[in-house]
Formats: C-alpha cells, sequence, structure tokens
C-alpha cells in the first residue's frame, strides 16, 4: 500500500509537470503581434494616427501618419531591457515646427539634395523649390515629410504593419506627374522592421525615397553617438563640395575616414571629417538586391542594428547639425553627434550626374525598393 501510494504521488508530480508544461506552452503559442491605433491630434483639419505595433520580443515600434514618420522604436539591450532608440518627439506639433530635422520622416519626392533645384528629363528643365542654401533638399518646403498619408493597418501571427498612401500632383514642389506613392512598415517576430517603397506616375519624374530615422542605439539621452561601432560594406564614397553637392567623382574608401569596411568607432575620425559625416557611400554588390549592407553596435546596451537594403547607396549622416537647441522626447536637448542616419537610398543630384544611376521614372514603370533594420543583442 505504501509503494502504492509512493507511486501515485510520483504520477501526481509528472503529471502536474506535464500539465504545466503544456500550458506554459499555450501560453507561449497564444502570444501574437499587437496592434494599437490612437489620435496623435489633427493637420487641416485631417486626423493624425499613431499606430503602435508590438512583437512577442517586446519590441515596439510607433508611425503616424503625418510624414510617415517612426516616432519610437523599442529594442531591448543585452539584459532584455527595452529602450527607444530613435529621436523624435512626444507631440504632433514639435513635428509641425519649422526646425524639425526630418526625425524619422520618410523624405522625398527626391531625398538628399539636388544642385541648384533643376534638373531636365527628355530636354525639359524644371525648377524645383530650393530650401538648403542654392539647393533642393528632401522633397523641398514641403516635402513628404509634411504632408499627410492616408493610412490602414494589418496584422498577422508573425507580422503586423502600417500601409500608407500619398498622391503627390503634377507640379508639388515643381515636380512634373502626378506621382502615386505607397510606403509598408512591417515589424515581425525577428525583430526586423521592414520598409517597402512603391510608386508610378502619369508623366516622367524622378524618384528618390529613403526612411530618416536618427538611431542611438544606447537609447534616449544616453549622450552622443562616438563608441558606436560602425560597418558599412562599401569600397568607394562619392566626395562632395562645400553645399554637399557631389563633385562627381565616386573615390575608393581606402587610406581615408571614409573607410568603415571593418567596424570601427564613428568617432574616431568624425574629427577628420570637415563638418561631420554627411556622405553617400557606394555599396558593394549593387544589382537591385536586397543585402546585408551595414552593421552598428552600442557596446554598452549590446544592440546591434544589422541594414539590409537593394538601393546603390547609402547615407551615413552623423547628425552634425543637431546643437542642443531642439528640445525632444522627454525635454532632452539633441546635441551633436546625438543619433545618426543610415539613409538608403539612390545618390544625391543623380539627374545631373551622368555617371551616377538613373532616378528616373516613366509612365507604365513601377518603382519598387525594400529596407530591412535587423535589431539583435550581442555580449
Amino acid at each position: 500500500m505504501k509503494q502504492l501510494s509512493v507511486l501515485f504521488f510520483i504520477t501526481a508530480i509528472i503529471g502536474c509537470l506535464i500539465i504545466g508544461c503544456a500550458g506554459e506552452h499555450r501560453q507561449k503559442s497564444q502570444e501574437k503581434m499587437n496592434m494599437k491605433r490612437t489620435h496623435f491630434g489633427e493637420v487641416d483639419g485631417q486626423k493624425i494616427y499613431q499606430y503602435t505595433i508590438t512583437n512577442v520580443e517586446g519590441m515596439k515600434v510607433s508611425i503616424i501618419n503625418y510624414g510617415a514618420i517612426i516616432t519610437h522604436l523599442l529594442t531591448p539591450d543585452k539584459t532584455g531591457k527595452l529602450a527607444d532608440v530613435v529621436l523624435g518627439y512626444d507631440h504632433l506639433q514639435q513635428y509641425l515646427d519649422d526646425n524639425s530635422p526630418y526625425f524619422g520622416v520618410i523624405a522625398g519626392r527626391y531625398a538628399n539634395r539636388i544642385a541648384n533645384g533643376q534638373f531636365g528629363i527628355d530636354g525639359n528643365t524644371y525648377q524645383l523649390a530650393v530650401n538648403n542654401g542654392p539647393n533642393h533638399l528632401h522633397g523641398g518646403i514641403k516635402g513628404f515629410d509634411k504632408v499627410v498619408w492616408t493610412s490602414s493597418d494589418f496584422i498577422y501571427p508573425d507580422s503586423a504593419g502600417v500601409v500608407l498612401n500619398y498622391l503627390s500632383p503634377d507640379g508639388e514642389e515643381g515636380y512634373p506627374g502626378n506621382l502615386s506613392v505607397k510606403v509598408i512598415y512591417t515589424l515581425n517576430n525577428n525583430n526586423e522592421l521592414r520598409i517597402d517603397y512603391e510608386a508610378s506616375t502619369d508623366a516622367p519624374t524622378i524618384i528618390n525615397l529613403t526612411q530618416h530615422s536618427y538611431f542611438n542605439l544606447s537609447g534616449q539621452n544616453s549622450g552622443t553617438i562616438h563608441d558606436h561601432l560602425m560597418q558599412i560594406f562599401a569600397d568607394y564614397f562619392i566626395p562632395v563640395n562645400k553645399s554637399l553637392i557631389p563633385t562627381g567623382e565616386i573615390l575608393p574608401v581606402e587610406n581615408t575616414p571614409m573607410d568603415f569596411r571593418n567596424p570601427k568607432e564613428i568617432g574616431h575620425s568624425i574629427d577628420s571629417v570637415n563638418g561631420g559625416f554627411d556622405h553617400t557611400f557606394v555599396l558593394n554588390d549593387y544589382e537591385r538586391t536586397l543585402r546585408h549592407v551595414a552593421s552598428v553596435k552600442a557596446p554598452a546596451s549590446g544592440r546591434l542594428m544589422k541594414v539590409f537594403t537593394d538601393q546603390p547607396g547609402m547615407q551615413f549622416y552623423s547628425g552634425n547639425f543637431l546643437d542642443g537647441t531642439i528640445k525632444g522626447k522627454e525635454n532632452t536637448k539633441y546635441l551633436k553627434n546625438s543619433g545618426f542616419c543610415l539613409e538608403t537610398q539612390h545618390f544625391p543630384d543623380s539627374p545631373n550626374q551622368p555617371g551616377f544611376p538613373s532616378v528616373i521614372l516613366r509612365s507604365g514603370e513601377k518603382y519598387a525598393s525594400t529596407t530591412i533594420y535587423r535589431f539583435e543583442t550581442v555580449d
């Protein structure tokens, strides 16, 4: 009888363990992507929504349909602690102010600079808005970063996202053609934030879209990005003149401060570059295929960001124009080099540079591009 009691007791314990494990498995399998939409304000009578997506790992991204802006991006560090790794603001009005340095926006129609705001197609010359000294920058005075996009969301077991659409009318900021643009943000359970771009036009035009988030992988209010280890898979870069317009040359990075082929601290050579880094790198293996083009690591937090794109170039900007006058989230002063941008794109001033890949989009053609930011942790 005593042996039977012991046997029953052991069986009961095993049964509880099995049930407990099954319960834990059921709980894990029931975890899924989460999507939340909240009212973020209004612009010219149009409602602005903030979409917040959370995956099963706790990574979280928030996007608004004004400027297609990424307002927050929370990722875990090597201990599992979440922190916001993008610069930005807490309130819509701050994004509406003219001094916003393109935090988290989609820049277009043409990201980066066009010399004197002029270009030609098929013998026709077009004059764009000039908003950066003598040049055109990031789509002009009212680029895609300052318009309201129509928006909708989707959710699946392993991914969720936001679809944003905008119709840029013929003549907007001087650009020809009615341009229909779609941007799809997708967060998945592998801690990947994917950005898909699509566009079509009814007349020849130019297009160059990019995502303009400022990253600091140490988290908000954690100082400069000088200690971040940067690696860019590019053997060549594009030199620029005093107004940051390409000279037309494509030069090797070897024996220059632009050599990030092996990981090195951003602060190691930033003082060797006049004004800091604000240059386009000619990415290796350009065949319009999605490939790994850069990695950045913050040693203290252990956060590692990998960048994948099908674009020919990437602008590395080290936040040189931040000067402490802008107060961001939680009243944080954004000082010089508080964040870095890795803007996957075509080359600046391509319409005026015969040696650069074409950025012309014609009626009947489809513009399509993809960039992925993958977040990991390392010791």
